[in-house]
């Protein structure tokens, strides 16, 4: 893929400023309490450090890793957690923080599999919402940006494993 063969969808100043309130939005809703924000790799990690860098309440990070196996591109609906969480979650407010929801397939096993440990509550923060393509229902808590359709890298979002390190979100022309 050449880099003349995507645009900028959403650039980096309004990306900041939408994590800001979305952090903003978070801090009030957890006004003296702690979470434990939970980032899904690898997709999350940049959306996550800036959006912990937002939050004014005590905030400690850990991450999981989830994959779906099935024949080319399409899921399975097999989820296997690849790489699990190290901090103890029970009686804890959870914050699972996802680059992406699509199918919601993976992030409703992640859900369900969290929910079995006991925690005080569980909220989902998602960069990126495609509610068109979901398969389970699925609602994130909150939500940087929604979009139908449209296949985008750039602020952790790859296309096999290029363009993560992009600073502004880009649609990949076909």
């Amino acid at each position: 893929m050449s880099t003349s063969s995507k645009e900028i969808l959403i650039p980096r100043t309004e990306i900041l400023r939408r994590v800001r309130e979305i952090g903003d939005e978070i801090s009030r809703d957890y006004a003296g309490e702690e979470i434990l924000a939970i980032g899904v790799l690898k997709g999350a990690f940049i959306f996550m450090a800036d959006l912990i860098r937002a939050l004014s309440i005590p905030c400690q990070t850990d991450f999981m890793r989830a994959a779906s196996y099935g024949a080319g591109s399409e899921s399975s609906g097999k989820i296997v957690i690849t790489k699990d969480i190290e901090i103890p979650i029970d009686g804890r407010n959870i914050l699972i923080v996802e680059d992406i929801v699509d199918t919601g397939l993976t992030l409703r096993h992640i859900v369900d599999t969290l929910k079995s440990r006991n925690p005080k509550s569980i909220k989902v923060c998602t960069f990126l919402d495609k509610r068109k393509r979901r398969k389970v229902p699925l609602e994130a808590d909150y939500v940087g940006f929604t979009m139908d359709d449209g296949f985008i890298v750039g602020y952790g979002l790859d296309f096999n494993e290029q363009y993560r390190s992009l600073p502004d979100l880009y649609v990949i022309q076909s």
